[in-house]
């Protein structure tokens, strides 16, 4: 399962219908929508060791919670039954409803096997659960709607540098780490991580180019997977403010005007 690997983004398509699983608005249900370009499609790769084996987990970058097979079941077709999936917790090492397997079917597409022993699929059309997800026996065969296309989001490179409390930095001193996702939380998360800082202590600023000015981050970053510059800041340093008074005076002088 190396082309699912830890903490990747990934998004996964069903062959069928040419739709992606996407976490529902409710951030409960799981569906199939077009959007790909939703960050409700994007679902980070953790992997753990079970049963001397390696199974993914799924856990969606919009709400956090993992792709996990429901105790409910509901008709899928005329036919028979089958488990709904949702979005759920994973509460213990024990817990089986998250744990799930890649088998490629050819080149391009999976088929995603569930810990017990059935398979992610797509619904029937012209059926009332159309655009829901289902898990099923994998006696029953389904063609193209149990297999999905796995695409990596991209990873980006950020260049960071820390600065002290007046905002001044070293400019040999830039580091750089590879992050996937959009979040911003979550960027700011890493970061202290690797700074071996607490998160509450430091505000991210971007900076465009090695002459332009530190610009407070305050909004998830953008789509495009071009590399971006932070600077860190102490947060309410002398240095940090006079980045956030600057952005807060220039902001209120293009309301007035």
């Amino acid at each position: 399962m190396d082309f699912f690997p830890d903490r990747a983004f990934v998004r996964l398509r069903n062959r069928a219908y040419g739709t992606y699983l996407y976490a529902d608005d409710d951030g409960a249900g799981v569906i199939l929508k077009p959007q790909r370009g939703s960050l409700q499609t994007a679902w980070q790769v953790h992997r753990v060791w079970r049963h001397d084996r390696i199974y993914i987990l799924l856990h969606s970058a919009a709400y956090g919670r993992y792709l996990a097979v429901s105790r409910v079941t509901t008709w899928v077709d005329t036919r028979h039954h089958a488990n709904l999936t949702v979005q759920g917790v994973y509460e213990t090492p024990e817990q089986d409803d998250v744990l799930w397997e890649a088998a490629y079917v050819d080149n391009v597409h999976v088929v995603m096997l569930q810990a017990s022993h059935r398979l992610l699929r797509a619904s029937t059309q012209n059926t009332t659960f159309f655009r829901y997800v289902f898990v099923d026996h994998p006696g029953h065969y389904y063609g193209t709607m149990m297999h999905w296309t796995q695409s990596a989001t991209s990873a980006r490179m950020i260049f960071y540098r820390r600065a002290d409390d007046y905002g001044n930095v070293n400019p040999l001193s830039r580091s750089r780490c590879k992050f996937f996702g959009y979040s911003l939380l979550r960027l700011r998360a890493h970061l202290a991580m690797l700074l071996k800082e607490p998160i509450h202590r430091i505000t991210l600023c971007v900076r465009a180019g090695s002459q332009g000015r530190p610009t407070p981050l305050v909004i998830d970053l953008p789509s495009n997977h071009q590399n971006i510059e932070i600077i860190v800041l102490t947060t309410l340093s002398p240095g940090e403010s006079f980045a956030v008074f600057s952005a807060l005076y220039v902001t209120v002088l293009n309301l007035v005007m």
